[in-house]
């Protein structure tokens, strides 16, 4: 059933919307057209369980640039 193979992914991504966004990534490049697309969402489900596709980075994230002060004039 595929509750319990987002679950087991889910063990292993903890974060659902990486697990979301790897799954649906995975699906792209591995579906073959003469196969039903939830039989290659749940081989991709059963390989996230089984630790394939885990070599996931974050990207480096840029420093927020300093927001200066706000300057509100009262209203005449």
């Amino acid at each position: 059933m595929r509750s319990e193979l987002v679950y087991s992914a889910n063990a292993k991504i903890e974060n659902r919307f990486l697990l979301a966004t790897v799954t649906m990534r995975s699906v792209r490049r591995l579906h073959i057209v003469s196969t039903r697309t939830e039989d290659t969402a749940n081989r991709v489900l059963t390989d996230l369980a089984a630790g394939n596709f885990l070599e996931v980075e974050f990207p480096k994230l840029k420093p927020a640039p300093p927001i200066g002060p706000l300057m509100i004039t009262p209203a005449a």
